[in-house]
């Protein structure tokens, strides 16, 4: 009997060892190909991003209205130098017309050789010219013209009141109806870059839902980066985040945990351990917000995603 006991002593800590080790694979196979956001201003605080991000990471530029188009390629440019892909934001609604988006189109191709576009509708509420949605960029077919190879559009785990104000999420599924159908008649690879969740398990519902719906489209997921939970809060209230804000909320309850600094780690982890159980599930890779630093995010992701994460420079 004794002997018995100290084998059940013995095995439990090598399970367990085995079962975190399949954790951290998971996780690292999870982040391989990351892709993270920027913007001009937070990337001229950046020295070298060779000494950050892998080779060839994509890099989102997020074009915040009132940037000028000018430090957005100009920020363009300097990534595509330094060996990364470069996917500058298209908002429709502060795009003039047709002759504006031609020209943006021409300055990204003409001076940083941009073939990727994130077409999104914007976070004005009232649209500056002809444009109000991600659809109607798609539709001038210049993109098509300029050879872009890669066009992703947004994603909404948890809904868009902007869109569905009453949440019933109707336009938005007529919308994603509208883009698989684009998909499939374009050449371009084409995915869903979505908001930054907190919770795992209503994302996972999402995205299969997606597929049930014959929306087959690959997920790019949308991860904060570590963070003051301060900052996360209002980062999420500003960017209309849904009902996974209560997580964040939970959080700030505890006194032991407030004035900690939030980690996606088990979000990952979570996504990342479903992901290996089922192979064929259609959230196809992380896309960082870094809401607390472009360093300390690639930081993060060094710590826990293997050698595919070491920057360019190492």
């Amino acid at each position: 009997m004794a002997l018995l006991n100290f084998r059940r002593k013995d095995t439990a800590p090598a399970t367990k060892a085995a079962a975190t080790k399949a954790g951290a694979a998971a996780v690292e196979a999870f982040l391989n190909g990351y892709s993270i956001e920027v913007m001009p201003r937070t990337a001229e605080k950046v020295e070298d991003f060779r000494a950050l991000l892998p080779k060839g990471t994509r890099v989102y530029i997020a074009h915040i209205d009132g940037t000028p188009i000018e430090d957005m390629v100009a920020t363009a440019k300097r990534l595509a130098a330094d060996g990364f892909n470069v996917m500058p934001h298209f908002p429709a609604r502060i795009i003039a017309d047709q002759a504006m988006l031609g020209d943006w189109i021409a300055r990204y191709q003409g001076e940083a050789g941009v073939k990727q576009a994130l077409l999104l509708a914007g976070g004005v509420a009232e649209p500056k010219g002809d444009f109000h949605c991600s659809m109607q960029l798609l539709e001038t077919g210049l993109f098509d013209k300029a050879g872009f190879t890669r066009l992703h559009v947004a994603g909404h785990p948890e809904g868009n009141r902007d869109i569905d104000p009453d949440g019933s999420d109707a336009n938005v599924s007529e919308a994603l109806r509208w883009k698989q159908a684009f998909s499939e008649r374009t050449d371009a690879k084409m995915a869903l870059a979505t908001q930054f969740c907190f919770e795992a398990g209503p994302v996972i519902e999402w995205a299969n839902a997606l597929k049930a719906n014959g929306i087959d489209l690959p997920v790019h997921i949308g991860v904060a980066g570590p963070a003051k939970l301060q900052t996360l809060i209002k980062f999420a209230i500003a960017c209309g985040v849904g009902p996974s804000l209560k997580v964040l909320q939970k959080r700030a309850m505890d006194v032991t945990k407030l004035l900690l600094p939030y980690e996606p780690t088990e979000f990952v982890a979570e996504l990342a351990a479903h992901k290996a159980a089922h192979p064929d599930f259609n959230i196809e890779q992380v896309h960082f917000f870094p809401l607390g630093g472009i360093k300390t995010n690639a930081e993060w992701a060094m710590s826990h995603g293997g050698a595919s994460a070491k920057p360019a420079a190492a």
